[in-house]
């Protein structure tokens, strides 16, 4: 793809041929980025929808169920995105500032927290296999009717495909931040061009989101009524 090149002060701004003006490129990129967030929803939204159906056909179990996950590690989780979307915020505020340093710094912090919440989902998975609370021949869980362990092993069925799901979502947006890095030490943003930075700012709030409905669906929501 040809892009041309205008000369802005110290940096330059890129203009793919296709566009008129950079205007046009910024709404264009905005654009497509909210059309595949959307069809990420649906994907996410099939996900909920199902656990819905189920969590309303097998309450009691469900809730006894999220009784074995860890809260005060998902509620930690919960901080360390709620973090990363201020340092992400605060990257793309100074992107728009032509602060390159400070940039790369919370872009740099960014990366890191979304790395914490990583490390702890692994150390929650690991937590899973020791209890045998991964779905399988040897699945089992402490205190519950022989005739509710399927029904509990589809609680962890959709536990694991929702988190990991959004695992994978977040290592992507791990690797989209590195790449934005790279080329912010390289100079390759400025107030005049720093689209790329704004829709990576969208896609990894929209992470966060997920995981800001995850956390009370899957942790919190009918604990207090599961006799565990």
């Amino acid at each position: 793809m040809a892009e041309t090149t205008t000369v802005t002060g110290e940096h330059l701004e890129v203009l793919a041929h296709q566009f008129d003006d950079p205007k046009q490129q910024r709404q264009a990129g905005a654009l497509g980025m909210w059309v595949f967030l959307s069809t990420e929803i649906l994907f996410f939204g099939g996900l909920f929808t199902a656990y819905t159906v189920y969590r309303l056909a097998y309450h009691d179990v469900f809730a006894f169920a999220s009784n074995e996950l860890d809260v005060r590690l998902g509620f930690v989780n919960t901080l360390v995105l709620i973090c990363s979307s201020f340092t992400m915020a605060t990257a793309v505020y100074n992107a728009q500032k032509g602060n390159r340093k400070w940039l790369i710094v919370f872009m740099c912090a960014t990366v890191m927290l979304g790395l914490v919440f990583l490390g702890i989902k692994a150390v929650e998975y690991a937590q899973k296999f020791e209890h045998h609370l991964v779905p399988g021949s040897h699945f089992s869980i402490e205190g519950m009717d022989p005739d509710k362990v399927q029904k509990a092993q589809l609680f962890f069925s959709l536990y694991f495909a929702m988190t990991g799901l959004h695992a994978l979502h977040m290592i992507v947006g791990a690797g989209m931040m590195i790449v934005l890095i790279l080329m912010a030490w390289r100079d390759r943003f400025s107030p005049e061009y720093h689209t790329p930075v704004e829709l990576g700012g969208l896609y990894w709030h929209f992470v966060d989101i997920i995981w800001i409905f995850l956390f009370p669906l899957l942790y919190l929501l009918g604990r207090s009524t599961a006799g565990h």
